[in-house]
């Protein structure tokens, strides 16, 4: 990597962002009526939980079009957010270095920007993919240059309704447990947003100290001279292959139900305007139609994750070979599958996320009231996939929507901005690639409705605007044209 000249090059792309966003008279002033709570308490017009890339663009992408009176919110440290530093380890992003990404197309703010200011157009060039960490320091500078006001530390707990039509947000942070007041919240709480890790029924029972989800902190170092599995063949499968065998693993094998590794990613061709705009008016049948079949031939692992693996002679991979059970004996895990036992020391599950809404405290509660695809939607058989009936049936700005229509008419103000949001909407809210799409359509769903809740206010406002714009002195005579008249006859 270049030598970094420290600052020179990004000042100077900083002031490039300021002046573009001059010129396009954003962000817009606020607009949005001022809301107290029933105590007199103020009212956030927004709150969005999660400040990772899909946090930030959403966030942005609220202040360009006037909405100031916003709270972004994360658990996390500052420079940790989402998962780039923690869970995710692959060496560099599987994302073609030429996305756009959160840019929200302005072309300063891109990633190619940032990293030509620093390092030059030739080692643009000679870039292959983005290293992961690097990505992370973008997204830092995103915030920052952007003005972005994060919250660190602050763990949303729960989300209801309040009085007056709102939704209160308890929040715990560095000061204590804190009770928010909003009119919108938007939830961009990444791949787990709506659920957690995976875990396969073969696993209960087995203690911690054996195993851990590829979404767990994992101590690799520990892994040194062991024994090691992986459930899967995904690319985090690989990633954390890698990392064991990096930190010294004496054997790795990967248990792979399929009997071959898809070699073809079928979303890629998909990644093309008109899927991206034209998915969300499909009916529910092509929708379902398009993601189940994606995701049934699965995504395969990046060619270089799979080299980093093979290159160690003590890799095994071994396909066709599902696990039927584990268990304990003494302190080593006995992994069962087809006419064979594997001794190991440590078991790391590659197996994905899901969606589970009572796994989210926040929203937990509401899960009754959540309409579902499974409650809008029967597919025929051969398309059967029942997982795919857990994720939301969401309104076009991402909302949630109701299961008996008045039950719980509060859920229309809470948003689902995260990878459960696909199969109504398709990847626009997790990805590289569409996540510009997807916060616009949010950020201007989101103000339509402010407006509209607002509209007697806005019209009021409308009949009070008196600022003139002729002050009456504009013509030399007062009955020009009818002097004109005169002259003629």
């Amino acid at each position: 990597m270049p030598e970094v000249i420290e600052g020179v090059g990004l000042t100077a792309l900083e002031r490039r962002i300021e002046r573009d966003l001059e010129l396009l008279c954003q962000p817009a002033e606020n607009w949005v009526p001022p809301r107290h709570g029933p105590d007199g308490e103020p009212v956030c017009d927004v709150v969005v939980v999660g400040a990772g890339m899909c946090g930030l663009a959403a966030a942005f992408s609220l202040r360009r079009l006037g909405i100031r009176n916003l709270r972004i919110l994360d658990a996390a440290e500052e420079g940790r957010e989402g998962p780039w530093l923690t869970f995710a380890r692959m060496r560099t992003l599987r994302s073609p270095k030429i996305l756009t990404g959160p840019a929200l197309g302005l072309p300063n703010l891109t990633f190619r920007a940032w990293f030509e200011a620093q390092y030059g157009t030739a080692a643009w060039e000679a870039l292959g993919k983005i290293p992961r960490p690097q990505w992370m320091d973008y997204l830092s500078w995103y915030r920052r240059v952007l003005g972005l006001p994060v919250e660190n530390g602050v763990r949303v707990e729960r989300i209801g309704p309040a009085e007056g039509g709102l939704l209160a947000v308890q929040a715990q942070g560095p000061s204590g447990l804190e009770t928010l007041l909003a009119r919108k919240v938007v939830l961009a709480t990444g791949r787990d947003g709506l659920g957690g890790p995976f875990v396969p029924r073969f696993m209960d029972g087995v203690p911690r100290r054996f195993w851990a989800h590829s979404a767990d902190e994992i101590d690799f170092a520990a892994l040194a001279g062991r024994r090691v599995g992986v459930v899967g063949a995904g690319a985090s499968a690989m990633d954390n292959a890698g990392m064991a065998l990096e930190a010294g693993a004496a054997s790795l094998v990967m248990l792979v139900r399929r009997p071959f590794l898809p070699r073809v990613n079928k979303l890629t061709g998909s990644g093309h305007p008109g899927f991206t705009f034209g998915y969300p008016d499909l009916d529910d049948a092509w929708q379902w139609r398009f993601l189940r079949y994606a995701m049934a031939e699965q995504v395969p692992p990046p060619r270089h994750s799979v080299q980093r693996v093979s290159r160690h002679p003590q890799a095994r991979l071994r396909l066709g070979t599902p696990v039927e059970g584990v268990r304990v004996e003494g302190e080593e895990l006995v992994v069962t599958t087809p006419g064979e036992e594997t001794r190991l020391d440590f078991l790391i599950l590659a197996t994905g996320f899901g969606v589970d809404i009572p796994r989210r405290p926040e929203i937990a509660a509401h899960e009754p009231a959540i309409l579902r695809w499974k409650d809008r939607f029967t597919p025929p058989p051969e398309e059967a996939m029942p997982e795919l009936g857990e994720f939301p049936y969401l309104g076009r700005a991402f909302e949630f929507l109701e299961r008996r229509p008045g039950e719980a008419p509060f859920l229309a103000d809470l948003h689902c901005f995260n990878y459960a949001a696909t199969l109504s909407l398709g990847k626009v809210s997790g990805d590289i690639p569409a996540v510009s799409v997807g916060a616009r359509w949010l950020a201007e769903g989101i103000v339509s409705r402010l407006f509209r809740a607002d509209l007697q206010s806005h019209w009021e406002a409308l009949q009070r605007y008196d600022v003139a714009e002729l002050q009456g002195d504009e013509w030399p005579e007062p009955d020009t044209e009818n002097s004109l008249q005169r002259e003629r006859r």
